[in-house]
């Protein structure tokens, strides 16, 4: 398997990643498998707040592998604080993971729950000076991820991402995207899990501050078709439907899931 085509099918996908990178089968893997009854509830967790300057998007894209909205991160612009952080993690880029049916998609898994999708808003420590350096740190990263079910009232917000699938249907495609403010995307419950783990794509770094929402956001069934309608192939290669990017649960390996709610 060369290094560059990880994937998701059953001759790239998660079971063969170490292969190229090792760290997969590192101590602090993400995502996990939530248990309610083994979550402390730890009181001293603080709230979290997210200020996002809608200036900051810039692109969305189709890397093949995810459907991502990229935001400037060249200075203290739109940032996450508070909660399980010390000081700003800058806001790089949000993507989701979603499943070939409604029943499954997410990545963590709560009390044997699994969401339609997962969204993940991806923010970096800029006290380590780049995202390159900060991938290296423990505390470099601290991602924000949010489940997406399907129901009868769903969220405006995912509209607007979702307008864009059309300009990006295939691998490489990538279109402007401004004036958004992903926090339009938050559930009302500001009430979070958190651990430590690691990126759920190659080359699974442990570097993140999880903060897994507890409340989840409604999409409707045509929104989530609408995410599967995107192709993991290029333009001039048969279209193959970009579905079932996700990772497994991996296991947990001693570490401790705290929940800011009783």
């Amino acid at each position: 398997m060369a290094q560059a085509v990880w994937g998701y099918d059953s001759d790239n996908g998660p079971e063969h990643w170490h292969e190229n990178y090792p760290l997969a089968k590192g101590d602090e893997q993400s995502p996990i498998e939530i248990n309610s009854k083994d979550v402390q509830h730890d009181s001293s967790l603080a709230s979290w707040h997210a200020s996002y300057d809608p200036g900051a998007a810039k692109t969305i894209l189709n890397n093949g592998r995810t459907c991502r909205v990229v935001f400037d991160d060249t200075f203290d612009r739109s940032v996450l604080r508070g909660g399980p952080l010390s000081g700003a993690y800058r806001l790089r880029q949000l993507h989701l993971h979603w499943g070939s049916c409604d029943q499954h998609g997410s990545e963590h898994v709560i009390d044997g729950v699994k969401y339609a999708a997962e969204l993940h808003m991806v923010h970096w420590n800029p006290k380590h000076g780049n995202f390159a350096g900060a991938l290296k740190q423990p505390d470099g990263v601290a991602v924000v991820g949010i489940f997406l079910k399907v129901g009868q009232t769903p969220k405006p917000e995912m509209k607007r991402i979702l307008e864009e699938i059309d300009n990006i249907k295939t691998k490489g495609k990538e279109a402007p995207f401004l004036h958004f403010d992903p926090s339009i995307l938050f559930p009302k419950s500001r009430d979070y899990w958190t651990y430590h783990g690691s990126f759920t794509t190659p080359p699974c770094e442990e570097c993140i501050t999880w903060i897994l929402l507890r409340e989840p956001i409604e999409v409707s069934s045509d929104q989530m078709a609408k995410l599967r309608s995107l192709s993991k192939n290029s333009e001039n290669e048969p279209e193959s439907p970009l579905v079932d990017n996700w990772r497994p649960p991996q296991p947990l390996k001693g570490r401790i899931v705290r929940a800011s709610f009783k």
